[in-house]
């Protein structure tokens, strides 16, 4: 799926990655995707930041509604305890894989996407074909995290006074070819 995604769709989706892994969780949701992209240069980060989101306020309010909601920050602990029970040093392993291959090539586990980060991916894909273009880019991601409605991107967006339906208008008006 990937593959349709420009360099920076791809950038973006890294570091919704790495805001997971930063954040010690060992998932991707949709509010991981929203900090991908506001902390991404293009389109969508563009209009993020027209709308007033800035990136630690999101990050802030990520982490508090996913506190509030009992997911706590594991850093898939329970996935290196079990591991660790049959012998397996995961840490030795990071430690091996950094002096081999450098700092950060190696990722335990590697987060998996929620039902709604993947929803959101394939509209993503849908939004992206609704417009009539091939490659998948950073405002198309947008679309997605916003048609999606019901993930933790939308609570985070509507928290800190950002008004999704604002932000795919803001998002269709750049990208849609005006009318002459």
């Amino acid at each position: 799926m990937f593959d349709q995604f420009t360099e920076l769709a791809k950038r973006a989706v890294v570091a919704s990655q790495d805001a997971a892994l930063s954040l010690g969780h060992d998932f991707i949701g949709t509010e991981h995707i929203l900090l991908g992209l506001a902390g991404t240069a293009g389109t969508a980060g563009e209009v993020l930041r027209e709308h007033g989101l800035d990136l630690a306020q999101a990050r802030e309010e990520a982490v508090r509604l996913l506190e509030e909601s009992g997911t706590t920050a594991t850093g898939a602990q329970a996935a290196k305890d079990a591991l660790a029970s049959i012998g397996i040093d995961v840490a030795e392993i990071q430690r091996r894989a950094d002096d081999t291959f450098g700092p950060g090539a190696f990722h335990f586990p590697r987060p998996a996407y929620t039902p709604h980060a993947k929803k959101a991916l394939e509209l993503t894909v849908r939004e992206a074909a609704a417009l009539g273009q091939q490659r998948i880019d950073t405002e198309h991601m947008l679309l997605g995290l916003v048609a999606e409605g019901e993930g933790l991107a939308l609570k985070v967006l509507t928290a800190l006074d950002v008004d999704p339906e604002g932000v795919r208008t803001s998002v269709l008006t750049r990208v849609t070819p005006q009318a002459s």
